[in-house]
C-alpha cells in the first residue's frame, strides 16, 4: 500500500464526504482552541524580537471548511496578542499541508474566500487588517516541508495517529492485522499492537526532528491525536481500526469480500497513549511539553446526533479510499460496509458506548527549545 496515495478522506462536500461526516474531528478542533490561543499568547509575549511577519503551518489540514478552523483561530489569537503588546499586527503566512492525494481543490476554494475576507477586513479604528497569504504544501509531514528556522507556529488536529507506512514486521511475517478467530486474535494482539507501536515511535520521532529543523527557537507546536486511556493489549477497543476490521471480517464470512485479501489488509493508524507520547518527546529532546490535556471524544458533541448511520458514514468518509484500493471499487462492497457498520452499531447504544470506550484525544502544547 502506498500510504501517500491511499490515506485520504472522501473528497468533495456531498453526503459521503469527510466535510459532512467529521463530527468528532470538528469537535476536537473546537476543544483545541483554548490551548492554541494560550500558546500563541505565550509566543507573542516571549519571542524576541517580536516578528513583523509570522508563519503558521497546519499539518494534516484535510479538506472542506474545517481545513481552515485552526488557522482561523490562530489568526485571531495573533491579532489579540499584538494588540495586547500595543504593536502593529504582523503579516501572516498560512501553510496548509496534507498528503498529495488530499482534496486540495476544496481547500483552495475555501482558502481563497478566507484570504479575501481577511485581507479586506478593518479593525475598530478603521485600519486594514494585516496581509494574510495562504499556501498549499502537499507532502508527508514525516519529512521536511518548510525552510529551516522559518515557522513560528505548528498546529495539527486528528492527523498524527496516521502512520507513514504499514508496520513492516506484520507484512514481512504474514501476520494479519485482525484474526477472525477470537483465540488466535487474543494470542496475536500483543504482537500486532507492538508492531504498530514501533512504527508510531519511528514516525513520531521523525516528525519531531523535522519540525525542530523548520521552527524558530521558542516557536510553539499544538497538536492532538487519537489515543487510548489503556495500553492493555487485552482491551479490544483501544484501536480505531478494530471496528472496521470486525465489519470486514463479517463481510468476508458472507462472501462479500475475499477472505484471503482480508488477511493482507492493513490500516496505517495507531492510537497511542499518554506515557508513550511523552517518552518519545522527551527522548527526541528538541521540545519542552508546556501543557498536556486529555480530551473526552464525546465532549462538545450532541449525543442526539449519534446513531448507527452517523457512525457508518463517518467511517466511510475516513476509510473508503483504503477499502476501495485493496478490495476493489465495487459499489456493492461500500454499500454493504455501511449497512454492516449500522447493524453492528445497532446492537448497543452508540452514545453510551462512546462514554465507556477508552479512546480519547491527547492534546499537547510544545515549545521549541532555544539553541
Amino acid at each position: 500500500m502506498d500510504v501517500k496515495q491511499t490515506v485520504r478522506m472522501n473528497p468533495g462536500e456531498g453526503d459521503t464526504s469527510y466535510a459532512r461526516n467529521s463530527t468528532f474531528q470538528s469537535a476536537e478542533q473546537i476543544r483545541l482552541k483554548p490551548l492554541l490561543e494560550e500558546a500563541i499568547m505565550e509566543l507573542c509575549c516571549t519571542i524576541t524580537p517580536v516578528p513583523s511577519s509570522m508563519v503558521i503551518a497546519d499539518l494534516g489540514c484535510s479538506c472542506g471548511p474545517s481545513a481552515l478552523t485552526l488557522v482561523s483561530t490562530a489568526i485571531d489569537a495573533v491579532l489579540r496578542g499584538y494588540l495586547h503588546l500595543q504593536l502593529p499586527p504582523p503579516e501572516l503566512s498560512l501553510l496548509l499541508n496534507d498528503l498529495p492525494s488530499n482534496d486540495f481543490n476544496a481547500v483552495v476554494k475555501h482558502s481563497t474566500a478566507f484570504q479575501d475576507k481577511h485581507n479586506g477586513d478593518k479593525d475598530q479604528q478603521g485600519r486594514l487588517s494585516p496581509l494574510v497569504l495562504t499556501s498549499i504544501v502537499p507532502g508527508s509531514f514525516y519529512g521536511r516541508l518548510f525552510m529551516a528556522g522559518s515557522v513560528h507556529l505548528v498546529c495539527s488536529s486528528s492527523s498524527l495517529h496516521w502512520l507513514s507506512k504499514i508496520p513492516e514486521d506484520l507484512v514481512k511475517n504474514g501476520i494479519p492485522m485482525y484474526h477472525g478467530d477470537e483465540n488466535r486474535r487474543r494470542e496475536m494482539r500483543p504482537v500486532v499492537l507492538g508492531a504498530y507501536a514501533q512504527q508510531f515511535r519511528k514516525d513520531f520521532t521523525l516528525f519531531l526532528e523535522c519540525r525542530a529543523q523548520e521552527m524558530v527557537p521558542g516557536g510553539r507546536m499544538v497538536f492532538s491525536l487519537t489515543a487510548t486511556r489503556s495500553s492493555d493489549p487485552a482491551n479490544e477497543s483501544t484501536q480505531t481500526w478494530e471496528l472496521v476490521a470486525r465489519v470486514l471480517d463479517d463481510m468476508a464470512s458472507r462472501g462479500i469480500i475475499d477472505k484471503e485479501k482480508l488477511k493482507t489488509f492493513y490500516i496505517p493508524l495507531y492510537a497511542t497513549y499518554e506515557k508513550e507520547v511523552k517518552e518519545i518527546i522527551e527522548e527526541q529532546g528538541s521540545f519542552t511539553i508546556t501543557k498536556l490535556q486529555v480530551h473526552d471524544s464525546m465532549s462538545g458533541v450532541d449525543k442526539a446526533l449519534i446513531n448507527p448511520k452517523m457512525i457508518a458514514y463517518g467511517l466511510r468518509a475516513a476509510f473508503e479510499p483504503i477499502i476501495v484500493e485493496h478490495f476493489g471499487s465495487h459499489q456493492e462492497i461500500i454499500d454493504e460496509f455501511v449497512t454492516t457498520v449500522e447493524q453492528h452499531m445497532s446492537r448497543y447504544n452508540s452514545a453510551d458506548d462512546h462514554d465507556k470506550n477508552p479512546r480519547v484525544f491527547l492534546a499537547f502544547s510544545l515549545e521549541k527549545k532555544q539553541l
